[in-house]
């Protein structure tokens, strides 16, 4: 009984709410996320795939995050009760995927992401359910590098500022905040600059210097004996030697919201793993009983192509362009009842 009466006077509350304004957002987060779909499809010539929302155990296609979180499990009854998992991302089916529809170097998969991470640290920005547009592009052996990497952020980032433009001309309210350009720097060089500070510090700073932020090479040790971030061993390739002399081919973009006035990540991405970077990565992370896996030794195997590919928030747009302040405002989740009105907690 308890339960219910924590969960009752929220219930109480939803009724206030102002439901011309909730409609509104909802019209405008329909509009927002068909817009971007498609300037990202276009922009990186991808073609719209389903993507599924579980997959079988123990093939190490299910992504593992920073190799910790759990993921929902449960047996199905028609596959003599095999043990599934709700996808957490699609990092590593987008590649095998990729295989399967025989794209051509140039071309891509774009995905309609849904996934589950129950052990994620709920928060203003964070909820246990995660909604992205998940892509994957082929590319060539001589387009691993730095140069390539950054043409390919500056793709997405257009869709960015293209769908916020668009929602500036529905909604003249929406006033466009973002810059030009978006400025790049490796997470050693971020370390440089400001050396007394924490990883989301640093993130802070350059952020509200520059307004969008894309920081090269998270997962790899930097001069401090820490990783900016973590990232899983065996997707993004963190840890090859860049034109700049600098580890990794991968990063996270970050946008400076002037609502939360912070730094605000909306996407992760990077050229994948080849076959050098996955056996150095696993070993790194001490992780070389995964190359028995499924997914790991088609990679090893040379059966898979060479990629570049990322995840998109698409609760993290809605939230940035509509100035929300709280992710519940712009999806239906879980968060604890004191969080307060305003959010879609059923």
């Amino acid at each position: 009984m308890k339960l219910n009466s924590e969960i009752l006077p929220l219930l109480d509350q939803a009724v206030n709410f102002d439901c011309h304004e909730i409609l509104k957002t909802e019209e405008s987060i329909h509009f927002i996320k068909e817009s971007f779909r498609k300037r990202l499809a276009g922009n990186l010539n991808l073609v719209n795939v389903s993507a599924p929302i579980a997959v079988l155990d123990g093939t190490g296609i299910n992504d593992d995050l920073n190799g910790i979180e759990r993921p929902v499990s449960f047996p199905v009854k028609g596959l003599n009760d095999s043990k599934a998992v709700i996808v957490q991302s699609l990092a590593k089916w987008k590649r095998v995927r990729l295989k399967e529809f025989n794209f051509e170097a140039g071309r891509g998969l774009l995905t309609d992401m849904r996934a589950l991470r129950p052990d994620e640290d709920l928060s203003p920005i964070h909820s246990i359910y995660v909604d992205q547009w998940d892509w994957e592009r082929h590319i060539l052996r001589g387009q691993r590098n730095l140069n390539y990497l950054k043409q390919t952020v500056e793709l997405i980032y257009a869709a960015i500022k293209a769908t916020e433009r668009d929602l500036f001309e529905r909604h003249p309210e929406y006033e466009p905040v973002l810059p030009e350009k978006i400025y790049f720097i490796h997470a050693e060089e971020l370390l440089r600059e400001y050396p007394t500070l924490t990883p989301k510090e640093r993130e802070n700073e350059i952020a509200k210097v520059f307004g969008a932020v894309f920081i090269i090479g998270i997962g790899a040790t930097l001069s401090n004996g820490e990783p900016h971030d973590g990232r899983a061993p065996d997707y993004d390739d963190w840890s090859t030697v860049n034109e700049a002399g600098y580890y990794g081919l991968n990063g996270d973009i970050i946008l400076w919201n002037p609502v939360l006035e912070r730094a605000f990540e909306v996407s992760s991405m990077g050229i994948r793993v080849d076959i050098d970077a996955m056996n150095r990565q696993l070993e790194i992370k001490k992780c070389e009983d995964r190359k028995k896996l499924l997914f790991h030794s088609m990679l090893l195997n040379n059966q898979l192509p060479l990629s570049i590919g990322g995840g998109i928030g698409q609760s993290r747009l809605c939230m940035f362009l509509l100035r929300k302040r709280h992710i519940g405002e712009v999806q239906s989740g879980l968060w604890p009842v004191h969080t307060g009105s305003g959010l879609r907690m059923l």
